[in-house]
This record gives structure tokens, sequence and C-alpha cells, in this order.
């Protein structure tokens, strides 16, 4: 059988891709070939990808909201657009969650021009510029032409004092991270070039995905009981992890969510919060 990707490739149905990307989401054996078996009866000739992953999504929901979100996480991310300034926000907590210090959306004055650069972090002395590359489509993915471009910054800031934490910061380290994925050549070209290379998926362990599952920090636009127009309402008031919700019911009771929906809303941030793992970081030399 063959199915349509977003990017209008046609492609065989690879069962086995699907039954990876449910046992990621934590849902049982059982519960898998159940939805496997579902799918595998309605699906059709040229049947779009997403069609497949939101009839996963919504019988993944019917038994745990939980397994939903979990399943749902790069969406989610990707919902942190459209142009990817909540995806730099929620980076920088990525960082904060590891003991630096960040700010976000600055304007620097390199050695030739002014640069604006997403995020700046600082920790034990150390000052490090993070772009971040955001895409809405899981089809995109970040060239060598990317990294080429963000080392010219790089270059033009390190070595310069900046008035960022303190009055005399100096760059000295670049990290680059996307949302999705980087070609091959784009790893290659990064890595030579001695910057920080982290993607959806890469590296190994060390990637965002990984980062995000390991110690809980999974935005509010994963939790599958609250409305896009909340999470947006959400997000506008910078409340951008779901372990912000636990304890705070005022946060949904400011955006107009009753009394028994914050009870469910704050259940499944809960519950989709006690998936920690090892508290690992990916944010070291």
């Amino acid at each position: 059988m063959k199915v349509v990707k977003q990017s209008g490739d046609i492609v065989y149905f690879d069962r086995e891709k699907l039954r990876n990307s449910l046992q990621l989401s934590g849902a049982t054996k059982e519960k898998i070939e159940d939805i496997l078996g579902v799918i595998e009866r309605e699906i059709y000739d040229g049947m779009p990808t997403r069609k497949i992953y939101k009839m996963a999504f919504q019988l993944l929901k019917k038994t745990s909201k939980v397994h939903a979100a979990r399943y749902n996480l790069k969406a989610a991310v990707q919902a942190l657009g459209p142009a990817g300034f909540f995806f730099e926000k929620y980076i920088a907590l990525l960082f904060q969650n590891e003991g630096f210090t960040a700010k976000t959306n600055l304007i620097l004055n390199g050695k030739c021009v002014s640069h604006e650069v997403d995020v700046v972090v600082k920790k034990e002395g150390f000052v490090s510029m993070v772009e971040c590359k955001f895409h809405s489509s899981n089809e995109i993915k970040s060239d060598v032409k990317i990294p080429m471009y963000i080392l010219s910054r790089f270059n033009d800031l390190k070595g310069k004092a900046h008035s960022v934490f303190s009055q005399s910061d100096t760059i000295s380290k670049c990290w680059v991270i996307t949302n999705n994925r980087f070609t091959s050549e784009a790893i290659q070209f990064g890595t030579c070039s001695n910057l920080k290379m982290v993607s959806w998926d890469y590296p190994a362990k060390q990637c965002l995905k990984y980062k995000i599952e390991e110690n809980g920090l999974y935005p509010v636009t994963c939790l599958t009981t609250l409305t896009q127009y909340e999470k947006e309402k959400l997000l506008i008031r910078d409340v951008l992890l779901a372990s912000d919700l636990i304890g705070n019911s005022e946060l949904l009771s400011d955006i107009g969510i009753n009394r028994n929906r914050i009870k469910n809303v704050i259940k499944e941030a809960s519950d989709l919060c006690d998936y920690i793992g090892n508290n690992c970081s990916i944010f070291k030399d």
C-alpha cells in the first residue's frame, strides 16, 4: 500500500515505522497491535501520512491522554510557531533548566555589523550564542548553508565585549538548534567548524527529543485537554511548559477554563511530567 507524505512524495506504508513511533509513546504492546490493526483495515492507496498520524493519535487518546501527548511531541514543538518566537523562548528554558542564565531576542554589535541573536546563555563564566532554526513542516531539513551562515555571524561576534549579563561578556561558543533535522553535510560542516549542533534526533541520546523527555520538559502544546486557542493564550502569557500548570490552577482560570476542566488539564500535565528520566544534560561541551 502506498501513502503520500507531506512533501508530496509517494512511499510504501511502513508498518514498523508506525509501530516504533507508537512504542515511544509508552503504549502497551496490546494497545499498539490494536491500533495497527485498525489502521491497516482503514488504510487505502494514496492515503496521506498526516491522516494516518491523526488516526493513531485519536486512537491513543481514547485510552491514554499521556501516551497521545507523547506521541504528539514533535507536532507540539512545531506548534511553538508559526515564526518560531516561542520556540526560541522554549530553548532558553531548556538551557535554564540546566543552570544557565539565558536571554532571548538580542541585537549585538559585531566587529563589522550588528546581529539579531535568538538566545544568549551563560554558565560558569562562559557565554554562548544560540541560533534556533524553526520549521513548521516535518519535511524541511536545515542544510549546510545554515551552519555556514551562522559561523560567519559567530566569527563577527566572538572575541568582542558585549553587555548582556555583565559589561564585558565575550561570546566563545555557538549552538545551532533545530526542531527538525540537519542534512548530513550540515552536520559534517558544523562539527568540523566546532559548532554545537542539536536537532530533533541528533546527536544520539543528546538530541532535542531526548532532552525534553528525560527532563519532563513537555511544552503546553502537548496537552490534549487544551484547545488550540487555549494553548495560544498560555503561550502569549509565557506559560510554555506543561509543568508550569501543576499547582497553578489560576493560570488556567485566567484564560477562561472552568473548574472541572482545570482538574483534567492539571491531571494530564502531572501524569505527563511523571515521565522524567535521568536528568540528562545535552548542553555540555
